[in-house]
């Protein structure tokens, strides 16, 4: 059973829709009234037209699609972009030139995917110390290069 997620959309692209059986990110279109250049290192909030009122326990997560990476240098500045269940505003993708030259997005053109994931929420509990473990403190490439 899939869940039912409302959506509205202002745009005239399709709604953000997975590209394969086997997909977790549903394609998110740029809606653009004309093309906008992102020059090298330059970033863009490019609206996508859309607005969806996630359930209590769901997020969505704006994540750069890789065709978009490998070939124009252009990702989600920061990815992963998380839309909270409360928020009901237009869903827009910040885009980072990494190129060295700059790029032209078109109306319609996929920008990024959006990932709908659960989450949960915490209650934090202050205590003198924390359990040990093998790792323990070590971090940022303690546990090897293989």
């Amino acid at each position: 059973m899939k869940t039912k997620i409302q959506i509205i959309n202002d745009s005239d692209n399709p709604l953000p829709f997975y590209a394969t059986d086997g997909s977790s990110g549903l394609d998110l279109y740029a809606a653009l009234e004309e093309p906008v250049q992102i020059g090298p290192l330059e970033r863009a909030m490019i609206p996508t037209g859309i607005r969806i009122a996630l359930i209590p326990g769901l997020e969505a997560q704006v994540r750069p699609r890789s065709g978009l990476a490998v070939k124009k240098g252009l990702t989600v500045l920061n990815s992963p972009g998380t839309i909270d269940s409360d928020y009901r505003g237009e869903v827009r993708v910040i885009l980072v030139n990494l190129s060295n030259e700059s790029v032209e997005l078109k109306p319609g053109e996929r920008i990024a995917q959006m990932v709908v994931a659960k989450y949960e929420r915490v209650e934090w509990q202050e205590v003198d110390e924390l359990n040990e473990t093998e790792r323990g403190e070590g971090g940022f490439g303690s546990t090897g290069q293989k």
